[in-house]
């Protein structure tokens, strides 16, 4: 793995936000000094547990007041979902399907990353390697950036996701259903399920059925605090997007299916904002997302829902 060694960067002119590297292990963020994101990036394939906690990067939001993670980690329900992360659970390559949602026989390996202390300030790792049946078998070799820039009024973190993933081992498929594929954000494992509200750009909104939801809104509570998170999809993004945006545990994101030719790249694009408490309302979250697509749509409806309440595991 490339690192650079450790380094502080301000933007001039602008609230500062400050980027740092812990070689081997994540490229942290601040705004005024506060953490507010780290990107994961640990690889360790030495043992089974270690494998396990780093098989794939994830971006971790972190509450500025507290310096703890709100968003999940290894471990818990779900080990697989962590932070902001990407992955398809039904990647067919060459003829040949594999798991790269779960960690079935493959990981997810950042060989390179970087940083841009330019504003806005950017987590660059232009090339992870998504393996095949064995290590040496690349899939993908995938492009991803997080750029941070000063969040809008009310917000502490704006971050626009982008990876781009290259066909590398033949013809690809990127398929699963919306529970397993895609981008996706999820909250601490310790969020409280009773509390977790969807917002969606709709009337009479149904998640199960509706596609091309251009974003989605979610309010969860954890350890007695509420944080709100939007998710804004780019209109570059492929179309017939299905969204998981109902659990009460919080993971949500968008199903993005489609398919590319050997050596070609898909691109995917998301804006995650979030904020303590509340939403904003839904006609400010539409002209966040005119903003971020560069369109000039008006918002007509929508539908607000308490998040589904399947019964405990027995």
């Amino acid at each position: 793995m490339t690192l650079l060694p450790f380094l502080l960067l301000a933007l001039t002119g602008q609230p500062p936000l400050q980027l740092g590297i812990a070689p081997g292990e994540y490229v942290g963020i601040a705004a005024q000094g506060k953490p507010i994101g780290r990107f994961m990036m640990a690889y360790d394939s030495s043992d089974p547990k270690k494998l396990e906690e780093t098989y794939k990067p994830y971006l971790h939001i972190l509450d500025p007041d507290t310096g703890k993670p709100i968003t999940k980690g290894p471990g818990g329900e779900f080990t697989h979902h962590r932070g902001i992360f990407i992955g398809w659970n039904k990647l067919t390559v060459a003829g040949k399907t594999f798991d790269r949602w779960h960690r079935k026989g493959g990981e997810q390996i950042v060989k390179e990353v970087g940083v841009d202390g330019s504003a806005p300030t950017t987590i660059s790792a232009p090339k992870i390697v998504w393996t095949g049946a064995t290590r040496e078998e690349t899939l993908i070799e995938e492009s991803r950036q997080m750029r941070f820039s000063p969040a809008p009024t009310g917000a502490f973190v704006q971050v626009d996701f982008s990876s781009e993933l290259k066909a590398v081992a033949g013809d690809t498929v990127f398929d699963g259903d919306p529970e397993h594929a895609g981008l996706h954000f999820r909250p601490t494992d310790t969020t409280d399920r009773a509390n977790t509200v969807y917002l969606y750009p709709k009337a009479d909104a149904n998640a199960h059925k509706d596609r091309d939801y251009p974003w989605v809104g979610m309010t969860y509570t954890t350890e007695g605090r509420k944080y709100s998170v939007v998710m804004l999809s780019h209109p570059e993004n492929p179309t017939g997007t299905a969204w998981s945006a109902y659990r009460n545990y919080g993971r949500f994101g968008a199903f993005y299916k489609t398919a590319i030719k050997k050596d070609e790249t898909l691109k995917i694009q998301a804006r995650f904002v979030i904020y303590k408490d509340e939403l904003p309302s839904p006609e400010t979250i539409q002209m966040l997302w005119n903003s971020y697509a560069k369109k000039r749509e008006t918002l007509v409806a929508s539908t607000r829902k308490a998040a589904e309440q399947p019964a405990p595991k027995k």
